[in-house]
């Protein structure tokens, strides 16, 4: 399954998805992660506000995704991404991608 993460440096998930300018786009499969690309993005929330324009090009580029962990997320990007069949996760906050991508493969394929 392929998952997006967002993360300034590529090590944690790290990056609140309003902020984000890159996902990192993920091929998991049993205990293996590998790193397919980098998609970049325009930031949806600037200086406090949303920005409606950036919302659908960020849809655009995680819409392949089965997931996208990310450090925090509101409730409406969360909606309109669950809208799209893409689950926001928020569990993985400051830890390193592999083991959130792990953990969270591992729930999916218990579920």
């Amino acid at each position: 399954m392929k998952i997006a993460v967002a993360s300034q440096e590529g090590l944690i998930v790290d990056t609140h998805f309003g902020h984000a300018r890159q996902f990192l786009i993920y091929e998991v499969s049993g205990e293996t992660c590998e790193l397919l690309e980098r998609r970049a993005v325009e930031q949806y929330c600037v200086g406090g506000q949303s920005m409606s324009s950036a919302i659908d090009g960020i849809l655009a580029a995680v819409s392949d995704c089965h997931a996208v962990l990310v450090a925090m997320i509101g409730e409406p990007p969360r909606e309109r991404l669950a809208a799209i069949g893409v689950q926001a996760v928020s569990d993985y906050a400051n830890q390193p991608i592999d083991a959130a991508l792990g953990d969270y493969a591992r729930r999916q394929a218990s579920e």
